[in-house]
C-alpha cells in the first residue's frame, strides 16, 4: 500500500503526517516540542521546485510506502493522479492500494503565514516561529488525520485507491 499525504506546499503538514505516520514522532495527541518540529524531516526544507514530485519518507510497520505532495492550490492534481492510477491499475493489473490524505483543513493561519514569510518572502525570522506555533496549534489534530488515515488504509477492502478530503479536521 502506498500512502500520500497532500496540502498545498507540501513541506510542512504533510512532512508532520509522515513522520506521525512513521512513528518519527511520538504516537499521542501532546504538543510537540520545538525541536520535534524542527527536526522533521523535510519540514519547510522543500522549495518550489519541489510542488508536483512525490517525495519519499519510508516504509512503515506494516511495509507500507509514505509519500508526501506539495500540490499547489491546484485542486485536480489528486483526482488526475487518482485516475491515471486506476488507468495503470487496469491497463496493467496492479493491485496496490493508494490512498491520498489531504492535510490542509489541519492548517491554521499561523501556519499559512509562517510558510509565507519563509518560503515565499524567505524571511526565516519570522516565519520559522510562526510555523512552530501553526504546528504546535495542529498537531493534535493531525496525529488524528494520520490515525484515521492508517485505520481506513487497513480497513477499506473495496477499493484499490481512496481519497480523504479529511474536511472533519478544520
Amino acid at each position: 500500500m502506498l500512502y500520500i499525504y497532500n496540502d498545498f506546499g507540501g513541506t510542512h503538514t504533510t512532512s508532520l503526517a509522515a513522520a506521525y505516520h512513521l512513528r518519527h514522532l511520538p504516537q499521542s495527541e501532546r504538543k510537540l516540542t520545538t525541536e520535534e518540529i524542527l527536526n522533521v524531516k523535510y519540514f519547510n526544507k522543500l522549495t518550489k521546485e519541489d510542488f508536483g514530485k512525490l517525495i519519499f519518507h519510508g516504509t512503515d510497520e506494516d511495509g507500507n510506502s509514505v509519500y508526501t505532495l506539495g500540490r499547489k492550490r491546484n485542486k485536480y492534481v489528486v483526482p488526475a493522479l487518482k485516475e491515471l492510477t486506476l488507468l495503470f491499475q487496469e491497463k496493467f493489473h496492479l493491485n496496490e492500494k493508494i490512498v491520498f490524505s489531504n492535510t490542509s483543513p489541519t492548517v491554521p493561519i499561523t501556519m499559512s503565514l509562517g510558510g509565507f514569510f519563509s518560503r515565499t518572502l524567505k524571511i526565516d525570522f519570522i516565519g520559522v516561529p510562526l510555523l512552530v506555533m501553526g504546528a504546535k496549534q495542529c498537531c493534535d489534530n493531525l496525529y488524528r488525520l494520520v490515525e484515521n488515515t492508517k485505520h481506513i488504509g487497513r480497513t477499506t477492502f473495496n477499493e484499490n485507491v481512496i481519497t480523504l478530503d479529511n474536511e472533519m479536521y478544520k
